[in-house]
This record gives structure tokens, C-alpha cells and sequence, in this order.
């Protein structure tokens, strides 16, 4: 279906990067305008390959995000968008709901405050939960009380990804998505540039570059003065055995601390009926690693001499330490997750995957920034698209719609 050679075409549109934000603008564009010739390029040898192939298939609610940002506007947009798009497509989901619990009266302020923010964002049928009511949803679960969120579900990313692109080409068979060939160099001309990849060359009068993991090395391939640089922080997962998936009925999250940049260690019910327990979350010394022993040279020297990097480790330096031990430690991850639910054991964890989430970190290691997309004269960039930008995909590709038609010529209204 898809090519792997597409001649000296001209293409209108080609977009650098597969995943489901890149999958999400060609459908988005596509889809509006049907006569443009669209090229993806992607450099493994599938879709969805990186950050929305390992990530636990949430879709999120819009329950933290600042009132007012991209993230909370297009978590709320995206959501209903992604679960229409599943529907229609037969895409494995389930809204399910989520539990927000916690385990220590401190706990109890903050959780006050997410549901408030959940609220301004539009959520409805958020309920406070006693300890009680939140074990009649999670019978193993042990709280002092908990947030109820309805809209929270899961997915299967990688095919919602994969039938985005599916579509793109069925609307216009002239479009094209090419894989396992990798951009190496963008030669602008006037009107037409040139896209080089490790395999050949192509025509094109835009860009969009949607590469996530590596949006900064593209950024300034591209010309873009950018100060910023993308690091890597690797999640590592366990995942409940057989005889232990009765444990979690779906999704149950910690309250998430106000002073750690990420959510917390957490419980989701995938949609293949797997239970994941997870993730840490510890520096990477690869951006494209996956295993706690993967290792690039480049990656790391880049991200240990950018001063962001280590002014994020001394804000965070406690809780960098406890997710390095715990990372390499099953019994101080179980320590983890028996807060929540204590009946676990050793023996109810397996190993599972893990993710690398690519943050685009401020000089100032604030690693808070909200999506973050620019253009140049030529070219959209998406800088930073973090969680939740799966759940958020086909908003955030209306964005970059609206800012094609609004910075590209030939689609300027």
C-alpha cells in the first residue's frame, strides 16, 4: 500500500515524521484539501515507531492542564475528536473512566484544586469519592478518597495512526507515505524545495515537520535559531501478571505531585486487556532507547552539556534519585505501587515496556512548557507536543491546518 520510491513528483505538502501528530496533520490537511499532492516521510520501517508506539494508550481528560493552554484547549477538543475517529474506524477504545486517588491527608488540597481545574476545562460528571466509594469502583484499591473521571479512556494509538494514514491516501492516491527512509537535508528554492533523505530526492513546495524525539536536531536543519533542546526522560514499565489482572478494573491514577514535572507512577487497563503498571521516569542516555542499558554518544553529550538539563536534575534532584533506584529496583517499584494498592506482591509483576518522552526543556530546566508549534517562510515545526498530544492529535492537526492555510501561499484564503 504504502511506496518506497515516489520518482521526482512534486509534492505540496511533505510532512517529516509518522507519528500520530504527523498522521494526524496529513489526514487534517487531506482531508480539506483533497487536491493536494501530501508526502509523509518517516524513517523506520512503520508508523507510529517512537513516542505514540510505546506510550500506555490513555486518552486523557483534560483534568490538569492550565485553563486557557494548548494542552488543556486541544486535550478537550481532541479527545471527543479522537473517539469519534475511533468509532467510525473501528479503532479498539473504551471510555472507561478513571479513579484519582489518594493515599495521605496532604494529598487531599491538591486534589481539590485538579478537580476544580478539570471543571474550568469543561469536564463534567466529576465527582468527589469517599475511600469507600472509590473501592466500589476499585475493590483493591486503599484511600482516603478520590476524584471520579468519566471521560478518561483508552485506545490503540498505533491504529488510530496507521488507518490516519491509510485515509490520506485513499482520499488522494497521489499522496504518498514513504517508511524506512530517513530526512537528511532540506534545500530551499524559490517556491520549490528539496527534501534529501538517505535514499533519494524529492520536490516539494512546504514543510511540516512533525519529528517529536529529534524536533530540535530538525528545527535547526532547518535554520531556526532555537535555544531550547529537546532531552529525553525513558519510562519503564511492569505489567500484572494472569493471575493478577483482577486487581485493576481500569484506569487508576496517584494525585499527581505539584513539585515532579510528571504525573506518577499509575495503573491503566490497555486495550488489549493488559494491566500496566507505571512509569518511572529517569534521564536517557539515548533518545531513541528503550532498554535502561542503551546508550548514544551524541544523545548524551548534547543533553549533559545543554545547563537546562542539569538545572531540571537540581530542581528535581530527590526525585531523580528515587526514580533512578527505583528504575533498577522491582521491590522499591512494588513499594510504589502497594501506596494504592497494597495486596500486590513480586510475584504479581512482570516486566514490561517502556517510552521515551522527548521534552522540550527550557534554558531554565522548566520542563512545564505548553505544545509549542512556529513557522518560518517555509516550513511548520512542532517543537514540543508532549502528553497529551496522542489524545489531542487530530486538534492539534486542525491547528497546523490553520496555520498552513493562513502561512503557505498557495492556500492562503
Amino acid at each position: 500500500m504504502w511506496s518506497q520510491y515516489t520518482g521526482m513528483t512534486q509534492y505540496d505538502i511533505t510532512i517529516i515524521g509518522g507519528g500520530i501528530v504527523g498522521a494526524a496533520s496529513a489526514y487534517k490537511i487531506q482531508k480539506k484539501h483533497p487536491n493536494l499532492k501530501i508526502l509523509l516521510v518517516e524513517k523506520e520501517n512503520r508508523l507510529s515507531a517512537h513516542q505514540t508506539g510505546h506510550n500506555s494508550g490513555v486518552i486523557h481528560s483534560g483534568l490538569y492542564y492550565t485553563p486557557g493552554s494548548k494542552k488543556a484547549v486541544n486535550c478537550m477538543k481532541g479527545r471527543e475528536e479522537i473517539v469519534a475517529f475511533a468509532k467510525e474506524h473501528g479503532i479498539e477504545h473504551d471510555v472507561c473512566g478513571k479513579v484519582v486517588v489518594a493515599t495521605d491527608e496532604a494529598e487531599i488540597p491538591y486534589m481539590e484544586k485538579i478537580m476544580e481545574t478539570g471543571k474550568i476545562n469543561g469536564l463534567t460528571g466529576l465527582k468527589l469519592l469517599t475511600g469507600e466509594e472509590v473501592k466500589e469502583i476499585e475493590p483493591e484499591v486503599e484511600s482516603i478518597g478520590g476524584i471520579w473521571v468519566p471521560q478518561t479512556g483508552i485506545i490503540d494509538y498505533v491504529g488510530a495512526t496507521v488507518k490516519m494514514g491509510e485515509l490520506v491516501t485513499q482520499i488522494n492516491p497521489e499522496s504518498k507515505i514513504l517508511l524506512g527512509e530517513k530526512a537528511l537535508e532540506f534545500i530551499k528554492g524559490d517556491g520549490v524545495s528539496t527534501l534529501v533523505t538517505d535514499k533519494g530526492e524529492y520536490k516539494t513546495r512546504k514543510f511540516i515537520f512533525c519529528a517529536g524525539l529529534q524536533a530540535d536536531r530538525m528545527a535547526r536543519k532547518d535554520g531556526i535559531d532555537l535555544k531550547e533542546r529537546v532531552v529525553g526522560f525513558r519510562g519503564d514499565y511492569y505489567m500484572l501478571t494472569d493471575e493478577a489482572k483482577h486487581k485493576v478494573k481500569n484506569l487508576i491514577y496517584p494525585v499527581p505531585n505539584p513539585a515532579f514535572p510528571f504525573l506518577g507512577v499509575h495503573f491503566t487497563r490497555m486495550h488489549n486487556g493488559d494491566i500496566e503498571c507505571g512509569p518511572t521516569a529517569v534521564f536517557t542516555f539515548k533518545r531513541e532507547g528503550y532498554s535502561r542499558t542503551d546508550f548514544s554518544l551524541r544523545d548524551t553529550v548534547e543533553a549533559l552539556g545543554y545547563a537546562g538539563t542539569w538545572k531540571m536534575f537540581f530542581k528535581n534532584m530527590k526525585f531523580g534519585i528515587d526514580e533512578q533506584r527505583r528504575a533498577f529496583s522491582k521491590r522499591l517499584f512494588l513499594k510504589t505501587l502497594q501506596r494504592i494498592i497494597p495486596s500486590l506482591t513480586m510475584d504479581d509483576l512482570k516486566p514490561g515496556g517502556s517510552g521515551v518522552r522527548a521534552l522540550l526543556l527550557r534554558q531554565d530546566g522548566d520542563t512545564k512548557d505548553d505544545f509549542r508549534i512556529i513557522t518560518n517562510e517555509h516550513a511548520i515545526h512542532v517543537l514540543n507536543a508532549p502528553s497529551p498530544a496522542a489524545t489531542a492529535c487530530l486538534a492539534i492537526g486542525d491547528d497546523i491546518l490553520e496555520m498552513a492555510e493562513t502561512h503557505f501561499d498557495f492556500l492562503k484564503k
